[in-house]
Protein backbone atom coordinates (compact mmCIF):
# COMPACT_ATOMS: atom_id res chain seq x y z
CA UNK A 1 0.00 0.00 0.00
CA UNK A 2 1.29 3.07 -1.20
CA UNK A 3 1.96 5.24 1.64
CA UNK A 4 3.15 9.14 1.98
CA UNK A 5 4.90 9.70 5.03
CA UNK A 6 6.93 13.25 4.93
CA UNK A 7 8.09 16.19 7.82
CA UNK A 8 8.72 15.19 11.37
CA UNK A 9 6.99 15.84 15.04
CA UNK A 10 3.37 14.95 16.16
CA UNK A 11 1.87 11.92 13.99
CA UNK A 12 -0.89 13.51 12.08
CA UNK A 13 -2.83 11.22 9.10
CA UNK A 14 -4.58 13.42 6.58
CA UNK A 15 -7.32 11.67 4.69
CA UNK A 16 -8.02 12.52 0.77
CA UNK A 17 -11.42 13.55 -0.18
CA UNK A 18 -14.00 11.76 -2.52
CA UNK A 19 -11.35 12.09 -5.36
CA UNK A 20 -9.78 9.59 -3.37
CA UNK A 21 -6.27 10.90 -4.19
CA UNK A 22 -3.65 12.76 -1.57
CA UNK A 23 -1.49 14.28 -4.27
CA UNK A 24 -4.51 16.98 -4.96
CA UNK A 25 -4.42 18.02 -1.11
CA UNK A 26 -0.60 18.70 -2.20
CA UNK A 27 -0.32 22.49 -0.57
CA UNK A 28 -1.89 21.43 2.80
CA UNK A 29 0.54 18.78 3.02
CA UNK A 30 4.06 20.69 2.76
CA UNK A 31 2.93 23.28 4.71
CA UNK A 32 1.47 20.78 7.85
CA UNK A 33 5.03 19.14 7.29
CA UNK A 34 7.10 22.04 8.69
CA UNK A 35 5.26 21.50 11.91
CA UNK A 36 4.23 17.58 11.95
CA UNK A 37 4.97 14.30 11.10
CA UNK A 38 2.27 14.11 8.25
CA UNK A 39 1.14 10.52 6.81
CA UNK A 40 -1.58 10.17 4.18
CA UNK A 41 -2.36 7.71 1.63
CA UNK A 42 -4.69 6.66 -1.46
CA UNK A 43 -8.30 5.75 -0.58
CA UNK A 44 -9.11 1.83 -0.30
CA UNK A 45 -10.36 1.39 -4.16
CA UNK A 46 -7.41 3.42 -5.74
CA UNK A 47 -5.33 1.10 -7.60
CA UNK A 48 -1.84 2.91 -5.99
CA UNK A 49 -3.47 1.88 -2.52
CA UNK A 50 -3.43 -1.89 -3.85
CA UNK A 51 -6.32 -1.93 -1.15
CA UNK A 52 -9.80 -3.53 -2.31
CA UNK A 53 -12.99 -1.79 -1.47
CA UNK A 54 -15.65 -4.13 -0.63
CA UNK A 55 -18.75 -2.56 -0.89
CA UNK A 56 -21.08 -4.36 1.99
CA UNK A 57 -18.37 -2.88 4.33
CA UNK A 58 -19.14 1.30 3.47
CA UNK A 59 -17.17 3.57 5.35
CA UNK A 60 -15.36 0.86 7.30
CA UNK A 61 -13.12 -0.16 4.54
CA UNK A 62 -11.21 3.29 5.27
CA UNK A 63 -11.37 2.72 8.74
CA UNK A 64 -9.21 -0.82 8.61
CA UNK A 65 -6.94 1.02 6.01
CA UNK A 66 -6.34 3.90 8.89
CA UNK A 67 -5.53 0.95 11.08
CA UNK A 68 -3.15 -0.64 8.54
CA UNK A 69 -1.34 2.18 7.82
CA UNK A 70 -0.77 3.35 11.50
CA UNK A 71 0.44 -0.47 11.95
CA UNK A 72 2.68 -0.14 9.26
CA UNK A 73 4.44 3.23 11.04
CA UNK A 74 4.64 1.33 14.02
CA UNK A 75 2.20 4.16 15.55
CA UNK A 76 -0.39 3.11 18.58
CA UNK A 77 -2.43 6.53 17.45
CA UNK A 78 -1.86 9.75 15.69
CA UNK A 79 -4.14 13.08 15.13
CA UNK A 80 -6.76 12.05 12.25
CA UNK A 81 -7.40 15.06 10.08
CA UNK A 82 -10.29 14.03 7.35
CA UNK A 83 -10.77 17.03 3.84
CA UNK A 84 -14.41 17.13 2.95
CA UNK A 85 -15.60 13.23 2.23
CA UNK A 86 -12.62 12.35 4.24
CA UNK A 87 -14.22 14.18 7.20
CA UNK A 88 -16.89 11.33 7.39
CA UNK A 89 -14.06 9.06 7.42
CA UNK A 90 -11.86 10.32 9.92
CA UNK A 91 -15.22 10.94 12.03
CA UNK A 92 -15.95 7.09 11.64
CA UNK A 93 -12.43 6.42 12.46
CA UNK A 94 -12.44 8.75 15.77
CA UNK A 95 -15.81 7.05 16.45
CA UNK A 96 -15.13 3.47 16.77
CA UNK A 97 -11.06 4.12 17.36
CA UNK A 98 -11.07 6.21 20.43
CA UNK A 99 -7.62 4.91 21.89
CA UNK A 100 -5.95 5.54 18.55
CA UNK A 101 -7.45 8.96 17.68
CA UNK A 102 -5.32 11.38 19.99
CA UNK A 103 -7.42 14.68 18.28
CA UNK A 104 -9.85 14.65 15.40
CA UNK A 105 -9.94 17.64 12.64
CA UNK A 106 -12.63 17.94 10.12
CA UNK A 107 -11.96 20.37 7.20
CA UNK A 108 -14.86 21.35 4.92
CA UNK A 109 -17.01 18.03 5.52
CA UNK A 110 -19.97 17.51 4.76
CA UNK A 111 -22.83 17.41 8.03
CA UNK A 112 -24.78 14.21 8.48
CA UNK A 113 -27.81 15.96 6.59
CA UNK A 114 -26.07 16.09 3.76
CA UNK A 115 -27.25 14.15 0.28
CA UNK A 116 -26.05 14.73 -3.13
CA UNK A 117 -28.23 16.63 -5.72
CA UNK A 118 -30.44 14.60 -8.00
CA UNK A 119 -28.17 15.90 -10.97
CA UNK A 120 -25.20 14.57 -8.95
CA UNK A 121 -26.96 11.31 -8.16
CA UNK A 122 -28.23 10.78 -12.13
CA UNK A 123 -24.27 11.44 -12.53
CA UNK A 124 -23.11 9.06 -9.93
CA UNK A 125 -25.09 5.95 -11.63
CA UNK A 126 -23.92 6.72 -14.97
CA UNK A 127 -20.24 7.99 -14.22
CA UNK A 128 -18.29 7.55 -17.54
CA UNK A 129 -21.57 9.01 -18.86
CA UNK A 130 -22.56 12.01 -17.09
CA UNK A 131 -19.05 12.31 -14.88
CA UNK A 132 -17.34 15.53 -17.60
CA UNK A 133 -20.84 17.48 -17.18
CA UNK A 134 -19.77 17.59 -13.58
CA UNK A 135 -16.27 18.21 -13.82
CA UNK A 136 -16.94 20.58 -16.55
CA UNK A 137 -19.10 22.53 -13.52
CA UNK A 138 -16.18 22.94 -10.77
CA UNK A 139 -14.81 25.91 -12.49
CA UNK A 140 -18.19 27.95 -11.61
CA UNK A 141 -18.70 26.53 -8.47
CA UNK A 142 -15.24 26.96 -7.52
CA UNK A 143 -14.87 30.26 -9.66
CA UNK A 144 -15.84 32.99 -6.80
CA UNK A 145 -13.74 31.55 -4.19
CA UNK A 146 -10.43 31.43 -5.99
CA UNK A 147 -10.93 35.12 -6.81
CA UNK A 148 -11.32 36.22 -3.47
CA UNK A 149 -8.43 33.26 -2.00
CA UNK A 150 -6.08 34.10 -4.45
CA UNK A 151 -6.92 38.10 -5.70
CA UNK A 152 -3.62 38.20 -8.28
CA UNK A 153 -3.96 36.73 -11.30
CA UNK A 154 -0.28 35.31 -11.54
CA UNK A 155 -1.69 33.76 -8.35
CA UNK A 156 -4.68 31.76 -9.65
CA UNK A 157 -2.62 31.12 -13.02
CA UNK A 158 -0.35 29.32 -10.75
CA UNK A 159 -2.92 27.74 -8.45
CA UNK A 160 -4.88 26.37 -11.50
CA UNK A 161 -1.99 25.08 -13.96
CA UNK A 162 -0.63 23.12 -10.34
CA UNK A 163 -3.97 21.29 -10.42
CA UNK A 164 -3.93 20.65 -14.16
CA UNK A 165 -0.37 19.13 -13.64
CA UNK A 166 -1.78 17.22 -11.00
CA UNK A 167 -4.50 16.04 -12.05
CA UNK A 168 -2.13 14.42 -15.36
CA UNK A 169 0.01 12.97 -12.53
CA UNK A 170 -2.55 11.71 -10.77
CA UNK A 171 -6.07 10.97 -12.97
CA UNK A 172 -8.99 10.38 -11.26
CA UNK A 173 -11.44 7.49 -11.62
CA UNK A 174 -14.63 8.36 -12.08
CA UNK A 175 -16.20 5.51 -11.46
CA UNK A 176 -14.59 5.50 -8.14
CA UNK A 177 -15.68 8.49 -6.63
CA UNK A 178 -19.28 7.29 -7.74
CA UNK A 179 -18.88 4.43 -5.89
CA UNK A 180 -17.73 6.61 -2.91
CA UNK A 181 -20.40 9.46 -3.45
CA UNK A 182 -22.57 6.61 -2.60
CA UNK A 183 -21.50 5.77 1.09
CA UNK A 184 -22.83 10.16 1.50
CA UNK A 185 -25.60 9.28 4.24
CA UNK A 186 -24.92 5.28 4.15
CA UNK A 187 -23.88 5.44 8.39
CA UNK A 188 -25.59 7.16 11.07
CA UNK A 189 -23.25 10.14 11.65
CA UNK A 190 -25.16 11.68 14.42
CA UNK A 191 -24.59 8.51 16.61
CA UNK A 192 -20.63 9.00 15.15
CA UNK A 193 -20.75 12.14 16.70
CA UNK A 194 -21.70 11.64 19.64
CA UNK A 195 -19.22 8.31 20.27
CA UNK A 196 -15.82 10.68 19.47
CA UNK A 197 -14.11 11.63 22.80
CA UNK A 198 -10.99 12.93 21.39
CA UNK A 199 -10.60 16.52 21.04
CA UNK A 200 -12.04 17.82 18.32
CA UNK A 201 -11.51 21.04 15.79
CA UNK A 202 -14.27 21.32 13.08
CA UNK A 203 -12.53 23.93 10.03
CA UNK A 204 -14.67 25.55 7.88
CA UNK A 205 -14.37 28.75 4.88
CA UNK A 206 -17.09 31.13 3.91
CA UNK A 207 -20.55 30.02 3.47
CA UNK A 208 -21.47 32.15 0.83
CA UNK A 209 -17.91 30.81 -0.98
CA UNK A 210 -18.32 27.20 -0.46
CA UNK A 211 -20.27 25.83 -3.38
CA UNK A 212 -19.57 22.24 -3.05
CA UNK A 213 -20.45 21.53 0.88
CA UNK A 214 -22.33 23.95 2.77
CA UNK A 215 -19.93 25.74 5.24
CA UNK A 216 -22.51 26.53 7.39
CA UNK A 217 -23.54 22.88 7.07
CA UNK A 218 -19.73 21.57 8.37
CA UNK A 219 -19.75 24.32 11.38
CA UNK A 220 -22.66 21.89 12.69
CA UNK A 221 -19.91 19.40 13.95
CA UNK A 222 -18.98 22.20 16.36
CA UNK A 223 -22.43 21.65 17.87
CA UNK A 224 -22.82 17.82 17.45
CA UNK A 225 -19.56 16.80 19.03
CA UNK A 226 -18.68 17.53 22.59
CA UNK A 227 -16.29 20.05 22.98
CA UNK A 228 -15.57 20.67 19.62
CA UNK A 229 -13.84 24.44 18.96
CA UNK A 230 -14.17 25.92 15.21
CA UNK A 231 -12.61 27.62 12.93
CA UNK A 232 -12.44 29.15 9.60
CA UNK A 233 -10.30 30.18 6.84
CA UNK A 234 -11.21 33.71 5.81
CA UNK A 235 -11.40 34.29 2.52
CA UNK A 236 -11.93 30.87 1.12
CA UNK A 237 -15.01 28.34 0.94
CA UNK A 238 -14.22 24.44 0.18
CA UNK A 239 -11.07 24.93 -0.84
CA UNK A 240 -8.98 26.97 1.91
CA UNK A 241 -6.79 24.33 2.99
CA UNK A 242 -4.72 24.27 -0.47
CA UNK A 243 -5.65 28.08 -1.41
CA UNK A 244 -4.26 29.71 1.60
CA UNK A 245 -2.59 26.54 3.18
CA UNK A 246 -0.41 28.49 5.41
CA UNK A 247 -3.10 29.76 7.35
CA UNK A 248 -5.02 26.04 7.25
CA UNK A 249 -1.50 24.60 8.93
CA UNK A 250 -1.41 27.88 11.28
CA UNK A 251 -4.72 26.81 12.43
CA UNK A 252 -4.01 23.49 13.05
CA UNK A 253 -0.76 24.10 14.92
CA UNK A 254 -2.20 26.11 17.03
CA UNK A 255 -4.93 23.67 18.29
CA UNK A 256 -2.58 20.56 18.64
CA UNK A 257 -0.41 22.75 20.65
CA UNK A 258 -3.22 24.04 23.25
CA UNK A 259 -1.97 22.38 26.82
CA UNK A 260 -5.96 20.63 27.02
CA UNK A 261 -4.84 18.59 23.73
CA UNK A 262 -1.63 17.22 25.38
CA UNK A 263 -2.50 13.80 24.50
CA UNK A 264 -2.88 14.06 21.32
Amino acid sequence: MEIIDRGCGEPIVVIPGIQGRWEYMGPALDALARSFRVITFPLAGERSSERKFESDKGLDNFVEQIDAVLDDRGLAGAAICGVSFGGLIALRYAAHRPRRTAALLLVSTPNPEFRLKKRHQVYARAPWLFGPVFLAEMPQRVGPELARALPEGRERRRFSWGQIRTFLRAPLSLSRMAERSALVGSSDSYDDCRRVSAPTLVVAGDPALDRVVPADGTSDYVRLIAGARGARIDNSGHLGYITRPDVFAAIVKQFLGRPENAAA
